[in-house]
């Protein structure tokens, strides 16, 4: 289903009670975005409780705990901090019920938040629940999404392919709200002389190894060999390497010896602007590759598997756990694979730079590329122009009117 962000009149009599559940930053701005319009769109007064980050804060949530309890990456970090993510599920449960909310809100971080859910729904039934970001059902663990529609009521996705994918998988009602990146479009698309001429002497490559240190870890120094292949041929190819805060300076002192020069830039604006001088990346799978399609970039996206996700692998070829033939969001959300993609032993550097090297070309492969970004903009975009944030708070707010 496919939702507008019409006006809804609310009644200012009592407060309208919104409970939220955020796990980690990401969430925490989606989570942010939704009660500055549910402020926007509910004519009396709403107070908000539950688990939030700085920006959910600002507007006006005060959080049970700190986000940085419960967000952690990878499975090592997860058992360290088991017990107290544990009781961070309990409290958030207790508080939620005992709030007794019009609605509870439940954003992104699966492994945190369906747990609250789940729980809340056994103990206090009544209260209508709403998951703002599918987890990815459509790719792995599919039988995640009949089990959701027992304790979601009304489901939020961001991807357009996924109200279909949950009807067919028995989930929850879905509607597609947008993604938070078609409201930031006009950050990452070039101004005019700001993308030279692809083939002008002046090309620039992105370097995305990933956001998380187990990612740059497995790929960074794959991704420098490959560079060091193009700049064989291409001495005037500029490489940038947009790194996120946390790892930026691991990422220096790791390029630091390497043959070829490369730019590490730092922050949101910096990378923003590397996309739009870009004429071609190497990337790791995940969000970025909606980002470069958005800026009109063409990429090679690449991904390599711990050791745990490298056995799930072997077990999956006798019982089947993953349902997509791509990895990649703007294939996926095509229908088709248009972006190349490398996993584990294929992503090797000269495999890499092969493909990178017709893409700084005005060749077919980047050409089929770029029209399909274009195809890929009008696919995620909603009608007549409507935001994401307004477009969930009016579904929330229908929600709590018919419960």
């Amino acid at each position: 289903m496919t939702a507008s962000a019409a006006q809804i009149p609310a009644e200012s009599q009592a407060p309208l009670k919104v409970f939220l559940v955020s796990g980690e930053e990401s969430g925490d701005a989606l989570g942010a975005k939704l009660m500055q319009a549910l402020k926007q769109q509910h004519a009396g007064e709403i107070r908000f409780a539950g688990v939030g980050g700085e920006r959910m804060a600002r507007e006006g949530l005060a959080s049970l705990f700190p986000l940085s309890d419960i967000a952690v990456m990878g499975l090592t970090a997860v058992l360290q901090r088991l017990p107290t993510i544990v009781k961070r599920v309990y409290q958030a449960v207790d508080a939620a019920v005992a709030a007794n909310p019009d609605v509870l809100v439940i954003i992104d971080s699966p492994d945190f938040t369906h747990n609250v859910a789940k729980r809340v729904r056994k103990r206090a039934p009544h209260i209508p629940i709403v998951d703002y970001v599918s987890p990815s059902v459509w790719a792995w663990r599919p039988g995640r999404a009949k089990r959701m529609s027992v304790y979601v009521d009304r489901l939020l996705a961001l991807l357009p392919f996924e109200p279909a994918a949950h009807q067919r998988l028995g989930g929850p009602e879905t509607f597609y709200v947008g993604h938070p990146l078609i409201e930031r479009a006009a950050e990452l698309r070039p101004a005019p002389c700001e993308r030279t001429p692809v083939g002008s002497g002046s090309d620039v490559l992105l370097l995305l190894p990933g956001s998380r240190r187990s990612e740059v870890d497995m790929l960074l120094d794959d991704f420098g060999k490959a560079a060091s292949i193009l700049r064989a041929h291409r001495p005037d190819l500029e490489i940038l390497l947009p790194a996120v805060p946390h790892l930026a300076d691991r990422i220096r002192a790791r390029v630091a010896g390497w043959p070829e020069q490369v730019t590490v830039v730092e922050g949101e604006a910096a990378k923003f602007a590397a996309f739009r001088r870009a004429h071609a990346a190497l990337a790791a799978s995940g969000t970025v590759s909606l980002e470069l399609a958005a800026s009109g970039v063409p990429m090679a996206i690449c991904y390599r598997l711990d050791w745990f996700y490298r056995r799930l692998k072997q077990i999956h070829r006798v019982f089947p756990i993953a349902s997509v033939s791509s990895m990649v969001l703007p294939n996926i959300i095509l229908g088709r694979n248009v972006v190349p993609e490398f996993l584990d032993e294929d992503a090797a550097p000269d495999r890499l730079a092969a493909v990178v090297d017709l893409l700084l070309t005005e060749s077919t492969e980047r050409q089929t590329q770029v029209n399909a970004f274009t195809e890929l903009d009008a696919t995620m975009r909603l009608p007549d122009g409507h935001s994401q944030s307004a477009t969930a708070a009016r579904l929330v707010l229908d929600l709590i009117k018919r419960s």
